[in-house]
């Protein structure tokens, strides 16, 4: 499959079995976007969400390259994620939503955030630390650390 050259068309939804020709480090590749998933997940997901120049099917390539992505690059897969990640929070039978406890119990999500280290488990962009941080430091000031309050000042 080599030969052909199937360059890519930002006007296209592709489906998994559409070939996509790329350029990479041993020159120009040709795969069909499932195999592309496998290959280069990050890759892909960077061209739909951050160039957006590749437009694919939800339920055929995109829902698929979620999960895959988690598992090539975990520290990449948890930025895109951000409080959508799924978390075991306490008071809950299963696991949901960072973003359940952040928005409804920030002093709590804090605790568990900051104080338990789960800095890794959840990542927080610097606009949601200093949200984050905001409210812990109005309702219950005594508990935030000293170098959050700092992040909030130089903010």
């Amino acid at each position: 499959m080599m030969a052909d050259n199937y360059q890519l068309d930002s006007g296209k939804i592709y489906f998994s079995e559409d070939y996509l020709t790329l350029e990479t480090g041993e020159g120009p590749v040709t795969l069909r976007i499932g195999e592309w998933l496998n290959t280069d997940p990050v890759r892909i997901h960077k061209m739909i969400m951050r160039e957006k120049v590749l437009q694919v099917d939800q339920i055929e390539v995109f829902n698929p390259l979620i999960s895959k992505l988690r598992r090539a690059d975990l520290s990449y897969y948890k930025k895109i994620m951000g409080l959508k990640v799924m978390i075991d929070f306490p008071g809950f039978s299963s696991e949901i939503a960072a973003k359940i406890p952040y928005d409804t119990d920030p002093v709590g999500f804090y605790k568990w955030w900051r104080k338990n280290k789960h800095e890794n488990v959840v990542y927080l962009s610097p606009a949601y630390q200093f949200k984050l941080f905001q409210k812990v430091a109005q309702i219950e000031p005594k508990i935030i650390l000293k170098k959050d309050l700092e992040f909030l000042k130089a903010f």
